[in-house]
């Protein structure tokens, strides 16, 4: 687990429409040092229809982040095809190999989370995930949040953020929201 930052991805249906949502703190440490408060640490790719997130080196991301935009821009933004052939990328490349990050990437029909090993992961319930030294936290928060109350799901990403900025040393509560 990288102790980096919390990024929270949720995905589902609210009021009778398809939602995406993707969250993250501000906090980039080095050490034990906070360097920044409020970095940017998602974005929208592919004409805004694909949210993404990421924990890890900052420089590594943003490879990473290019690397998948270009294959999205080939894959005319479909993203199950998008990530299986990232992670072959990912994987067969040995520069790419040594990138310590991982990835969130979602839209409203498919959430997944990438990783340097080639992994493409889709969480259990399809739902919400969460990567990160706060992710757990992030992760608990939103599943009890989604089933137990009526919040909005942006509601449920930003109380969760802010859940694991109070426990985890490496996230903080400068959360920044990004939706579909």
């Amino acid at each position: 687990m990288f102790e980096a930052t919390t990024i929270l991805g949720y995905r589902g249906e609210y009021n009778g429409k398809q939602c995406a949502i993707i969250g993250g703190d501000g906090q980039v440490t080095f050490g034990n040092c906070v360097l920044k408060s409020n970095a940017t640490k998602i974005r929208t790719l592919y004409n805004g229809q694909i949210l993404s997130g990421f924990a890890g080196s900052t420089a590594d991301a943003f490879s990473l982040f290019d690397i998948f935009e270009r294959i999205l821009e080939g894959r005319k933004g479909d993203l199950v095809r998008s990530v299986l052939e990232f992670s072959k990328e990912w994987r067969k490349d040995k520069y790419l190999r040594k990138l310590e990050a991982m990835m969130i990437v979602l839209n409203a029909s498919h959430i997944y989370i990438l990783s340097g090993s080639g992994d493409v992961v889709e969480p259990e319930d399809g739902k919400i995930a969460a990567i990160g030294s706060g992710g757990n936290y992030a992760l608990s928060a939103a599943r009890a949040l989604a089933a137990y109350s009526a919040l909005s799901p942006r509601d449920i990403v930003e109380h969760s953020l802010h859940i694991a900025g109070e426990l985890c040393i490496y996230t903080n509560t400068q959360i920044k929201i990004l939706e579909l």
